[in-house]
């Protein structure tokens, strides 16, 4: 009897155990879908800016001095039109300065563009300095929820000339003002 006894209690234990819900907890665990937010496109992008990088879409080098960008012979951008350019049009703007030892070797460089394939007016630098330079943006160009600006140095100074680095013309700012 003692060992009916002996096997019994851990069995009966055992079925116990197994008949009843005991402590168990039961969570329900939630999962929360974070959406992050995609940054809406600038009209205009000043190109020190971090979160206007991914704007910049080729021919432009790291910031300096927190301020301005080497470009390439060519470079691009992807900007927002203003408000009511699809019907009026925009002007394309870029803020650059023509850098010295550039224009000594180039003598002169033309800056031409094109927004969305439409061909902008370009125009020539001869001297160093700060320039703007504003061109009209056909209504026709600008339909597209973002559009894509491309720009063509004639002259510019080829990698390994001055330094590894292809150099074109410094930029701060570029973009599409509303007429």
């Amino acid at each position: 009897m003692r060992k009916l006894i002996a096997f019994a209690a851990p069995l009966a234990a055992a079925t116990l155990m197994l008949l009843t819900p005991g402590c168990r907890s039961r969570q329900t665990i939630q999962v929360e879908t974070i959406e992050e937010e995609t940054p809406s496109l600038a009209s205009m992008v000043h190109v020190a800016d971090p979160r206007a990088s991914v704007q910049l879409l080729k021919g432009f080098h790291d910031v300096e001095q927190n301020a301005w960008r080497w470009t390439m012979g060519r470079f691009s951008v992807t900007l927002r039109p203003p408000a009511g350019a699809a019907e009026k049009g925009a002007y394309l703007y870029v803020k650059l300065v023509v850098p010295e030892p550039v224009i000594q070797r180039t003598k002169a460089m033309r800056l031409d563009a094109n927004v969305e394939g439409a061909a902008i007016e370009g125009e020539t630098y001869t001297k160093p300095g700060e320039f703007v330079f504003r061109k009209e943006v056909p209504a026709q160009a600008l339909k597209a929820g973002a559009v894509t600006a491309v720009f063509a140095l004639d002259q510019f100074l080829a990698a390994g000339s001055v330094e590894e680095r292809e150099l074109g013309i410094i930029v701060s700012s570029i973009g599409l003002e509303a007429k």
